[in-house]
């Protein structure tokens, strides 16, 4: 018979998490959780990226990723020419090998899961 396994918590993450600056002088991205060191064949991390109003971020996705707007908005655009206007609740997948432009107004932000280990983004 194997063990309990628990769960992890992370009180109030989407207000006290501050994410490092990660490139330009707006964009924001950091990992609050990552399972890679336990599973390194399907690592999987979570975290927040937030963007403020500025220079847009262009950015090729080399994994999969999931994102909910949870703050803000963002205009989100792709090289198929594909463009959203996204708020707070807007759920996106972005698949491995997706160009994706990343733009606001004021600011955005936005929880995502990337099948990527810890700090591959």
């Amino acid at each position: 018979m194997s063990s309990p396994v628990g769960f992890t918590y992370f009180e109030k993450a989407q207000s006290t998490f501050k994410p490092p600056l990660i490139a330009n002088e707006n964009a924001f991205l950091g990992d609050v959780i990552s399972n890679d060191k336990i599973d390194t064949e399907k690592p999987l991390s979570a975290g927040f990226y937030r963007l403020e109003k500025g220079t847009p971020l262009v950015y090729t996705y080399t994994y999969h990723e999931m994102k909910i707007i949870v703050e803000g908005s963002f205009d989100i655009s792709d090289e198929t020419g594909k463009s959203v206007h996204a708020v707070a609740g807007d759920v996106f997948y972005f698949p491995k090998g997706a160009k994706i432009t990343f733009k606001t107004d004021d600011y955005g932000l936005a929880f995502y899961t990337g099948q990527r280990a810890e700090g591959a983004a």
